[in-house]
């Protein structure tokens, strides 16, 4: 029952967390550690995401829909779905030669965690301070080395709490979008991103998965995808009026509680 309730848990602050810039690797890893919740290779953390992007699946099914109707007569269509894989290579190729790193040392580092957390909000605050201009307002428009920068931004989000939303962010405002277009390319960039994690992780440990396994990562699962169908329709109307700041100060809050906990309990 203990982890059955630890799976519930975990499987909503992944939900809440995932599309905002806060992390949500490092939120359920540190949750994990201090609910004494473990799982082989740390795979229940990487398999219950899809959850998160069926959530971002069901929200956007008409738009992907009239975008697949429209690629073989729309060359904007096929542009932007080019761009999206351009924006995914990166971290494709990253992801795959480092796999075993990230698992096995930087998901093993809690206080490694917590800073990058500190960090991570600090960058977000003086980024979210710049008077940009933008030159993008629509993610469609985005060119291909655009987005292949932005993909390299994104593979900064393999040191678990650096935030793939937040990294994908701040890198298309630097690149010239403006917030709303940035937060929703991060949105369309997480599709095949995570769906290849899942992929990958599901394979490399499938023969260490047990039935038990199992339940807890559908219980997850369920729990990340109804919480981030909450998240996913509320956020761009969000960051469009209050900007980053409040998600900056909410990553240096947890930050700074997982180190003083680790610090008193271990």
């Amino acid at each position: 029952m203990a982890d059955i309730f630890s799976a519930l848990v975990l499987g909503l602050i992944e939900g809440l967390t995932e599309f905002i810039p806060v992390s949500s690797t490092a939120h359920v890893l540190l949750a994990g550690h201090f609910l004494g919740f473990r799982s082989p290779g740390n795979t229940f953390v990487v398999l219950i995401q899809l959850g998160a992007i069926l959530a971002i699946l069901l929200v956007y099914f008409k738009r992907l829909l009239s975008l697949a109707l429209a690629l073989p007569r729309s060359a904007r269509a096929r542009h932007f779905v080019l761009a999206v894989l351009f924006g995914f290579l990166p971290a494709a190729v990253i992801g795959a030669i480092a796999h075993d790193f990230i698992k096995n040392v930087l998901f093993e580092t809690p206080m490694l965690i917590c800073i990058v957390l500190i960090l991570g909000g600090l960058v977000l605050l003086a980024v979210d301070k710049i008077q940009f201009k933008p030159k993008y307002h629509d993610v469609t428009e985005f060119s291909l080395p655009m987005a292949l920068k932005i993909g390299f931004f994104q593979c900064l989000a393999m040191i678990p709490g650096t935030s793939r939303s937040g990294a994908t962010i701040v890198g298309a405002l630097l690149m010239g979008a403006d917030k709303r277009s940035a937060a929703e390319f991060s949105f369309f960039l997480a599709m095949p991103t995570m769906v290849g994690a899942f992929t990958l992780d599901l394979y490399e440990n499938r023969n260490m998965l047990s039935f038990d396994d199992g339940m807890l990562i559908v219980i997850g699962f369920v729990a990340a995808f109804v919480s981030a169908l909450f998240v996913v329709r509320a956020l761009l109307d969000f960051v469009s009026i209050r900007g980053y700041a409040p998600f900056a100060w909410w990553r240096i809050f947890i930050g700074a509680a997982g180190l003083i906990g680790l610090t008193l309990f271990g």
